[in-house]
């Protein structure tokens, strides 16, 4: 039987394994959107460890990281840092957004910040921002998966196929059993990609370099500048240090303030869940540690890859590994891809008519399980077109993404820690800094030192949020002190109106 049958055979049997273990986890959930959008509040911490790990660490760090270290070196480290930086301040904001989310019985991230800014305005805004935000980082797993069932298949499973069949069983568990398959799917893969990312990272530079201290000996004498910050830009020049830096801010921003991470505050069994979640977090962010080996190794015995984000499937088959080992990596790697693209679409459809529909009409639980279920298949095609024609690498769609999702953090921090922000101060932030975000995406010569853009819409959002805050009316003490210290909260709110 030929390499890419075996090989293909094993992919096969990953994905229905994992498709059952998705089915299966919706057994047991109540047929009610707090069920399947928000697994009836009921995640303990080995799932929600995985869950958070295995949704923040994707085919960006297992297929982009490697490319990364392998064409722009220390550049990669940015990913190593953000991680940290970015999950330290939920340790707070956590379970303070869970017990308000509990009393109120929210599911989404706009339920949330309308609870505290009532407007119909901000809620379809913040939808549309999410939307946006999360399309490309859905075209970015698929585009993952495809890249590694190419590889490892020598092109006999061409990239548009494999991400159509490996999204397809993504497709069938989500739809099926919501968040739970989220959970128990993720905490899976979780486990088989790190397993599978250090047995690589370990291996690789021995078969290819003697051992790890060869492999970088190689490397200072040929390529230095790989192994000096910042490291390098796409084009192959220096990458500045705001680059490097703003990089590290706005992923470390945003990290929390996507809609698919965010909304776990609402899944957790307790507060002290999200808390130790949060402690033990890092442990996870070890598994990126082999993964940049990887690319590494790839400098010089591979010279010459066009594509970076290849490195990995590239090295596999020059080592000439067992078909096994061969079929396990491609099974770690679609680990990486499925772990978060489910959560992503669950979370891009949840959103969409949670916060862009039911605010507008009146919506059974039924019909809104049917709507997120239909909203899924169109946002899982819209994601699947850009990903068999996009060009960019894999670590610069995420990037983009970042910019614009991170301009939900001040509406946050404010509705959790400012009681003088005011439903318009946010409206007005939020236009502001996704504006600026976007002008500086399509013009980035306009950004001074090579700032990423996604700082220069905080830059323009904070003053704008502050300063309409603070000449609007300011909403009643009574209402804020119940976010502010939510541990009086009770299930009805007071509203300043809609905007």
């Amino acid at each position: 039987m030929s390499q890419w049958l075996v090989v293909t055979s094993m992919i096969v049997g990953y994905l229905l394994v994992t498709l059952a273990i998705g089915l299966r986890a919706g057994k047991g959930t109540s047929a009610t959107v707090d069920g399947y959008v928000a697994g009836d509040r009921n995640f303990g911490l080995l799932v929600m460890y995985f869950v958070t790990g295995a949704t923040v660490f994707s085919a960006f760090a297992f297929l982009g990281g490697p490319g990364w270290a392998y064409s722009r070196g220390a550049a990669a480290f940015y990913i190593l840092s953000y991680g940290v930086l970015g999950i330290a301040p939920w340790y707070v904001m956590g379970p303070k957004i869970a017990r308000i989310g509990r009393r109120l019985r929210l599911v989404t991230q706009a339920q949330f910040l309308t609870a505290r800014f009532p407007s119909k305005t901000l809620s379809i805004l913040i939808a549309l921002v999410s939307v946006v935000a999360l399309i490309p980082y859905i075209t970015l797993q698929m585009k993952g998966a495809g890249i590694v069932i190419e590889a490892v298949t020598e092109g006999q499973v061409p990239l548009w196929l494999g991400s159509l069949v490996s999204y397809g069983i993504v497709m069938i568990y989500v739809l099926t059993s919501g968040v739970a398959a989220v959970g128990w799917t993720n905490t899976f893969q979780g486990l088989f990609m790190i397993v599978i990312a250090w047995a690589l990272g370990l291996y690789l530079p021995h078969a290819l370099h003697g051992g790890i201290g060869p492999m970088f000996t190689e490397i200072i004498d040929n390529h230095p500048n790989l192994l000096t910050l910042p490291g390098l830009a796409s084009n192959g020049n220096p990458w500045s240090w705001g680059g490097y830096t703003s990089a590290i801010i706005i992923s470390a921003v945003g990290l929390t303030m996507w809609p698919h991470i965010f909304m776990k505050a609402f899944t957790a069994k307790n507060e002290k869940i999200i808390r130790q979640t949060v402690v033990l977090f890092p442990t996870f962010q070890l598994f990126l540690v082999p993964v940049f080996l990887i690319g590494f190794a790839g400098v010089m015995a591979l010279p010459n890859v066009d594509r970076p984000d290849f490195i990995l499937p590239e090295l596999i088959l020059t080592v000439d590994l067992p078909l096994i080992v061969v079929g396990l990596f491609c099974a770690g790697a679609l680990s990486a891809s499925m772990s978060t693209g489910d959560a992503l679409l669950h979370a891009t459809a949840s959103v969409a008519v949670e916060d862009g529909v039911r605010p507008f009409a009146t919506l059974s639980e039924y019909t809104q399980r049917w709507m997120i279920r239909v909203v899924m298949v169109l946002a899982g095609g819209v994601a699947y077109f850009f990903a068999v024609s996009e060009g960019q690498s894999l670590v610069v769609l995420l990037l983009t993404s970042y910019g614009v999702i991170a301009q939900l953090a001040p509406p946050v921090v404010a509705a959790l820690f400012w009681g003088r922000a005011t439903t318009l101060g946010v409206l007005c932030g939020l236009i502001a800094g996704a504006g600026a975000a976007l002008f500086g995406f399509f013009n980035p010569d306009s950004i001074p030192w090579g700032l990423h853009e996604g700082v220069l819409g905080l830059m323009v959002h904070i003053p704008v949020l502050v300063a309409v805050s603070l000449v609007t009316k300011a909403q009643s003490s009574e209402h804020t002190s119940r976010f502010l210290d939510p541990a009086p909260f009770q299930s009805s709110i007071s509203h300043e109106g809609n905007a």
